[in-house]
């Protein structure tokens, strides 16, 4: 096997411009397989991270809505704080939260940007802490009273948001109304809450004349109970209470692991599509790599013929070219995993620099890397079955006299 091995691999040296023209449909198409899904896995397990840490027991209700929460323009569908009076009186909740969440234009100074508002109750902080999942890292938290205050995420204050990063004590102002900055969030890693602005739930429904609107509800169920079970208890109430029809709901009712697997679900159907375009080139390639091995067999007729002379069985011949084509597979793959691992890394890092997320990391696993490269060289040799085929089955006498 060693000599196999040794004899391929010299008969692809000696045509190095040809088995490299071979190996560029290989790994193109091995460096974006890698990437993608490399960076896939980074971000699902980022995601998969941001909802270990909102918990298990949590339950989320929306509008049903094209857009973001908060976007619900119809009275007919939008949660108001009788319907957060509702799921706080479900058996098996312990505490219900409701945020007003819009999307407004936020001036610093001289400049402008238009970001998420999250009224929030400042009765309830803490608890809207915990069920969010945020932190003060810098001066306090709302307060019952602040009327005119605002608690900025983190990107305010260490992103790219402003030219002159905002500090305590500064002023913005949201829809004309000025605001005293009194603390900074911890980072989160999602670009869009770490843009938001925090301020209270009242003084956002007036600005805005918003009435008693809710633009999301998080609610928690209790000890003991399975939130699946308390998700649909709420569902059914809500449903009693709203006047509606089953599987006609104006709302949405989910666990945030039901979340989780629908994200995962979806993101995997995207992912896959990407990796098959992908795999496209890894088609291209293997058809590059059978086109030169056919013409690898012509050239090398004679030769081919006096090594059966000498001795060597079909066996002997078939492996050799099978070796070959898998040899140019595999260090086209070597190549497209290191082309691949630096497309993830340098992904990564702009997303991190420009956007200012932590959330698409690459996640290149040895599993990925190894996967990669056994593929590449099954590939390769697949693609090589019957150029090797046609070698091994050629006649001693006919090869020998071939010109």
């Amino acid at each position: 096997m060693k000599d196999y091995f040794s004899l391929a691999f010299n008969n692809l040296r000696r045509r190095k411009l040809r088995s490299w023209l071979t190996m560029i449909g290989i790994f193109i198409g091995i460096a974006a397989v890698v990437a993608l899904i490399s960076l896939g896995q980074g971000l699902q397990n980022a995601i998969t991270e941001q909802f270990e840490q909102l918990g298990s027991d949590k339950i989320i209700i929306m509008p049903k809505t094209l857009g973001p929460p908060g976007s619900a323009t119809s009275q007919s569908l939008m949660l108001t704080d009788k319907d957060l009076n509702v799921i706080e009186n479900t058996r098996g909740v312990s505490s219900v939260i409701g945020i007003l969440m819009k999307t407004t234009l936020v001036k610093f100074k001289d400049e402008s940007s238009v970001n998420y508002v999250m009224g929030i109750d400042t009765n309830n902080v803490q608890k809207i802490n915990d069920l969010m999942n945020v932190e003060v890292i810098e001066g306090r938290d709302l307060k019952q009273g602040d009327e005119y205050k605002a608690v900025v995420g983190y990107n305010h204050a260490y992103g790219s948001i402003w030219t002159k990063d905002i500090q305590l004590r500064d002023t913005i102002s949201i829809e004309g109304q000025e605001f005293k900055v009194i603390g900074i969030l911890k980072k989160i890693g999602n670009p869009y809450d770490d843009a938001s602005v925090y301020i209270s739930k009242d003084t956002l429904k007036n600005i805005l004349n918003t009435g008693d609107e809710e633009s999301e509800i998080i609610a928690q169920s209790a000890p003991g109970y399975d939130p699946a079970k308390v998700a649909e208890d709420v569902k059914r109430e809500l449903r009693q209470y709203r006047n509606e029809e089953e599987d006609q709901e104006t709302f949405s009712v989910q666990t945030s692991d039901q979340l989780l697997e629908t994200f995962s679900s979806i993101f995997g159907i995207v992912q896959a599509v990407l990796v098959g375009i992908a795999g496209i080139s890894l088609v291209v390639g293997g058809i590059g790599i059978m086109n030169t091995m056919y013409t690898a067999v012509m050239e090398r007729t004679k030769e081919i013929g006096t090594m059966k002379a000498v001795g060597a069985k079909n066996s002997d011949i078939l492996f050799i070219f099978l070796i070959e084509a898998g040899l140019l597979g595999l260090v086209g793959g070597l190549i497209g995993v290191g082309i691949g691992y630096a497309l993830g890394q340098a992904a990564q890092y702009i997303a991190s620099q420009a956007l200012g997320t932590d959330l698409l990391k690459a996640d290149t696993s040895l599993t990925l890397i190894l996967g990669s490269l056994a593929f590449s060289f099954v590939i390769g040799a697949a693609s090589g079955i019957f150029p090797a085929m046609q070698a091994s089955r050629l006649k001693p006498a006919e090869a020998l006299r071939h010109e």
